[in-house]
């Protein structure tokens, strides 16, 4: 669906003023969801929106707790991704793993700038095109199956100075997190190398630092991602976001007629997704640009975003 932008913008530019931009769902069956009221599909907010709101959810499309919602957040967050090339920090997301079959291994201490910027081209944005293949023909595979797949995305930050971020509640990690969390699907969050941090010596997880040919205060390794206590370190600011199968499938499962109070057989009609995975790369992409530059805003300044930078990945 195309979108509109009725105020905020003139000949091409954002005037400072609010923005407005209305993106119209015209490709919309609502006659598929009549029955979620009374039959909560699982996995879905059917059921617990409907005791959050008192039983006037909508539930049309999913309501309030849909995946195009997403559309507006990747409205904001195109705008403001072009705003922080501008300071030279762009946002690059891949899918890392679809399914069970994962991309190369990226070197998050110095990352090819050069294959991270082939990836918006792609429309199954991997680094390894042969892995691309067999993500292809596993999900035809399993929606064929009437299942669905989940997967991991990972985004790279290039370009952010060292400070951004304050300790606890206020940290890089808190911020993005916060917003990651808002995409529907998103069970979980992990930053630099993640959970497997968790299994090594600190001796093995450690990243030294070293002062670099500009310089800089650098790190040898990445494993923290580029943050330290909530705050950026200036090394590329690195994520991975894990996100669900698509709960909507075609196969039979069991469900509560919330009517009845009985047990009953479901199955999901309409329009669904195998793996939204490639979905979600943008919305992460978003995301972390809204994030990031609500922190560079907090940094800086509104006007003129100015201030001593200690370098940048």
């Amino acid at each position: 669906d195309a979108f509109t932008i009725l105020s905020g913008v003139y000949q091409g530019q954002t005037t400072g003023t609010p923005l407005c931009i209305v993106i119209e769902n015209r490709d919309a069956r609502s006659q598929d969801y009549d029955e979620r009221l009374k039959l909560p599909r699982p996995s879905h907010a059917d059921y617990t929106g409907t005791v959050r709101f008192d039983g006037a959810a909508d539930p049309r499309g999913g309501g309030h707790f849909s995946g195009r919602l997403t559309a507006p957040l990747c409205a904001a967050g195109a705008i403001c991704k072009q705003m922080l090339k501008r300071r030279s920090v762009e946002i690059f997301a891949r899918i890392a793993e679809l399914g069970g079959v994962s991309d190369i291994t990226l070197d998050i201490a110095n990352p090819n700038i050069e294959e991270l910027q082939t990836l918006a081209a792609k429309d199954l944005p991997v680094l390894d095109d042969g892995k691309k293949e067999e993500m292809v023909e596993l999900v035809e595979r399993v929606r064929l199956q009437g299942d669905s797949l989940g997967g991991v995305v990972q985004c790279i930050v290039l370009g952010l100075p060292a400070g951004l971020g304050d300790p606890i509640f206020g940290g890089v990690e808190s911020r993005l997190a916060s917003l990651l969390y808002g995409i529907p699907a998103v069970k979980g969050v992990s930053f630099g190398d993640g959970f497997a941090a968790c299994r090594r010596r600190g001796s093995e997880n450690n990243d030294p630092l070293y002062i670099s040919a500009e310089d800089q205060v650098r790190t040898a390794t990445n494993h923290e991602g580029g943050i330290n206590g909530g705050i950026t370190n200036a090394m590329p600011l690195v994520f991975q976001v894990g996100i669900k199968p698509t709960p909507s499938i075609a196969l039979p499962q069991r469900s509560v007629n919330l009517e009845t109070m009985l047990s009953e057989t479901i199955t999901v009609a309409g329009r669904h997704d195998p793996a939204i995975v490639p979905r979600a790369v943008v919305a992460v992409e978003a995301a972390a640009a809204i994030a990031i530059m609500d922190l560079m805003l907090v940094a800086f300044g509104v006007q003129g975003w100015g201030g001593k930078s200690h370098g940048r990945a």
